[in-house]
């Protein structure tokens, strides 16, 4: 049987290694990035690289017509999709009262309402009965209330409960659906940045981007829900998990206030 994956945010750091953990598996491609030059040059690297078919797509997926724009290419392509993964997101730091209303709004766009979009299209065009997987990116931050980053903890919060509710919805449907849940990876120079800025800690929890795609592919097709990377970040969401949400807030605001006054900012 074909197999085709549809990959959001391809063109960037995990985006990249989850579509070549894909192409290894001998997918067929279909890749969206809002960077429609970036995105033109890796597909045709992947295309040079791997036997699979691959097209893509430029699409802002905080923008709804887009998003229709995108279906309609898919339509028109007559494509079915058997892998979904949602990449794509946006994070920023600062004070919530600090950061502008626009980019607020625009980090939920992208983080919820366009997963939902996407999701819900690729529900809706599968064959019925064939078995379909869904990888929606969450976060080490969806298990905690995270200060200084309120709005995109609290994004990957809904990104990690809606894909365990769905994936009990569906379980029945043959869907399967798995929330990655990283922490630090060096996706770009800002993450990087950050991840040094936050010392020992930052280092200890950052994975290689690339085995952290292969192994959630794995972990995905054999059906499991959730996918934490790392025996020391699966420890801090264990410990975490015991103490009082209120105390966990108050200790990773201290961190965070203390990351910033080493001059750390992001925007991913």
């Amino acid at each position: 049987m074909e197999k085709r994956a549809l990959i959001t945010g391809a063109a960037g750091g995990l985006g990249k290694a989850m579509t070549l953990a894909c192409a290894r598996r001998g997918y067929d491609l279909y890749l969206t990035d809002l960077d429609a030059v970036r995105l033109a040059r890796f597909a045709d690297g992947v295309r040079r690289q791997f036997p699979v078919t691959v097209d893509s797509h430029a699409c802002d997926l905080s923008d709804p017509g887009a998003i229709d724009g995108l279906w309609a290419d898919v339509t028109a392509r007559d494509i079915r999709f058997n892998l979904l993964v949602n990449v794509a997101g946006l994070d920023f730091e600062g004070r919530f009262v600090d950061i502008d209303a626009g980019r607020l709004n625009h980090i939920v766009r992208l983080n919820v309402e366009s997963v939902i979009s996407m999701t819900r299209a690729v529900l809706m065009s599968r064959i019925p009965g064939q078995r379909l997987h869904i990888i929606n990116v969450s976060s080490l931050a969806a298990f905690n209330p995270m200060p200084v980053k309120a709005v995109y903890a609290a994004s990957k919060r809904f990104l990690l409960d809606f894909s365990l509710a769905i994936g009990q919805e569906l379980k029945g449907e043959n869907v399967r659906v798995l929330a990655l849940c990283p922490a630090g990876l060096p996706t770009n120079a800002a993450c990087i940045r950050g991840i040094k800025a936050q010392g020992l800690a930052g280092r200890i929890t950052t994975m290689d981007i690339n085995a952290v795609a292969r192994r959630c592919l794995s972990r995905a097709l054999a059906g499991r829900r959730v996918y934490v990377p790392g025996l020391v970040n699966q420890i801090v969401r264990l410990v975490s998990g015991l103490l009082p949400r209120r105390l966990v807030a108050r200790l990773i605001h201290r961190r965070w206030v203390s990351a910033r006054a080493a001059g750390h900012s992001s925007a991913t």
